[in-house]
């Protein structure tokens, strides 16, 4: 899909259901295998936020959308979830170019949206609500309600997934939602807003802000009006819009960065166990949070298995994200693969050795976009830097281990604990060690594997909260109780 003259013309955002250029500071979105603009927009200015929340709070109270019944509003999602697959191909090469990803994978990321807007439109339609036991001479009840005006702040790696994952539950509980999609990728939450929009969710209801999270995020987050925020994103700004949701007494949904485990035991199905790991960490060129960036492995099978690992990392096709046969595509920003390169010469200060990758790829191909090859960093212990921080890109440290507790240890020894994967045979060892490990998801024999219908989310500095499920709507509502008196007398104590 070759670039357009959209690339020269400013793009208008979405601003209280109303497309407009916003106010703010100007900036263009590149496509990261060959750094050409992909389209250029100006950010909302402040005036702009507040008019979008503002706009979304009158939607909110005046549209009807919330007092639809729930079929209704389920029926709306479905139109939504209908209209993304008869456009999946166009969406996939928008992604595409928004984020560099290989179009097989953006196709994925596609589908997946329209799955999750189908399966929150089921959820919604079925929400039961309670009649409690009865504890006196009163009958009670447990009914939900949506909050009003809720922020959803997304990454640059799955953008219409993570946006879908936010938007879907929020919309089918009721409320209004204001979106801010990464500074690098603005494009598909704009696709979306469009699209619920043309499927029958009220104008003013989405707005779509796209701008610098230390702005737009904090001005969004900070705005009286929006009574919670689900956020992906980076740890540090996570813990950030959590101290300002302190102040504001306002719950939040924060899925933070990762440092996952997999482990590799003696008795694993090599083949399974290399494709595993490759996938975990090497799919979507490491730019992941759940990627399973430290690999460990039974000092018995840690020769012959890095071996078979290392070179069949070396051997992943890196290239242009429009041919089908990519397996990993170029890297989000120049200053990204800095970070990364940063990390790998931090590494080996430290001690470890280079197993395979470690340097850009050579050719012509690569010469204009910011790519990097799939990387084995060993000879480290779990304690080294490069053990703890998160990368956020191809980069796999990995070591041996000796007995199942110190591998229990050494996983659950990072303040992360998003994901882990295990490697084994053996049921009862898979269970024993799935239940030890410290992480919102653990994979056994399988690995970056998801189903909207399970809840997904992190302990520790890797998030509050729970996306996904059947109960997640029930994140963006308001539980009440309502109690009715069936007493035959006055209540005795004002006689």
């Amino acid at each position: 899909m070759p670039l357009t003259t959209e690339s020269q013309e400013l793009l208008p955002i979405n601003i209280g259901g109303e497309m407009r250029l916003g106010g703010g500071d100007e900036s263009a979105t590149l496509y990261p295998a060959t750094g050409e603009v992909v389209a250029r927009l100006r950010a909302p200015s402040l005036a702009d936020v507040d008019e979008a929340i503002v706009r979304a709070d009158h939607a909110f109270r005046t549209s009807g959308w919330a007092q639809k019944k729930p079929h209704e509003r389920a029926a709306v999602l479905h139109r939504v979830a209908a209209l993304i697959r008869e456009r999946a191909e166009p969406l996939a090469q928008r992604q595409r170019l928004d984020n560099g990803k290989p179009i097989t994978e953006t196709r994925n990321l596609v589908a997946s949206a329209a799955a999750t807007f189908q399966f929150f439109a089921s959820a919604c339609e079925t929400l039961e609500e309670t009649i409690t036991p009865s504890r006196g001479d009163f009958m009670t009840m447990s009914v939900y309600e949506p909050m009003g005006v809720v922020a959803a702040i997304t990454p640059w790696n799955s953008p219409i997934a993570s946006e879908a994952q936010k938007v879907a539950p929020a919309l089918a509980a009721g409320n209004a939602v204001v979106i801010k999609p990464a500074e690098a990728t603005p494009l598909m939450a704009l696709e979306l807003a469009a699209l619920c929009e043309e499927a029958g969710v009220p104008r003013g209801l989405l707005s779509v802000l796209p701008g610098r999270g230390s702005v737009i995020g904090d001005a969004i987050t900070k705005h009286p009006l929006v009574k919670r925020v689900s956020f992906t994103g980076g740890t540090s700004t996570g813990k950030h819009i959590a101290h300002i949701a302190a102040d504001k007494m306002m719950p939040v949904s924060l899925e933070l960065g990762g440092k996952s485990a997999t482990m590799v035991l003696e008795d694993a199905d090599l083949d399974h166990a290399v494709n595993g790991v490759l996938y975990g960490i090497f799919s979507s060129s490491g730019e992941s949070c759940i990627a399973g960036s430290r690999l460990f492995v039974a000092r018995s099978l840690y020769a012959p298995f890095m071996e078979r690992l290392s070179a069949r990392a070396a051997a992943l096709r890196v290239g242009d994200p429009a041919d089908e046969r990519t397996q990993m595509g170029p890297l989000i920003t120049a200053r990204h693969r800095e970070s990364i390169e940063r990390y790998v010469d931090m590494g080996l200060s430290e001690g470890a050795s280079l197993r395979t990758g470690g340097a850009r790829p050579e050719g012509s191909l690569y010469e204009r976009g910011y790519y990097y090859r799939p990387t084995i960093l060993e000879g480290v212990k779990n304690s080294d830097q490069i053990c703890q921080q998160e990368i956020f890109g191809p980069v796999l440290v990995a070591m041996p281990f000796d007995g199942e507790d110190a591998l229990i240890a050494q996983a659950n020894d990072s303040v992360y604990a998003l994901a882990a994967g295990i490697w084994t045979r053996d049921y009862k060892r898979a269970w024993r060690i799935g239940r030890a490990v410290q992480a919102g998801t653990v994979w056994i024999n399988t690995y970056k594997q998801f189903s909207i219908s399970t809840p997904f989310g992190g302990w520790r500095d890797s998030g509050l909260g729970r996306e996904k499920g059947r109960l997640g709507i029930l994140q963006y509502m308001e539980q009440k109780s309502l109690y009715w008196g069936l007493n035959e007398q006055p209540l005795a104590w004002a006689n």
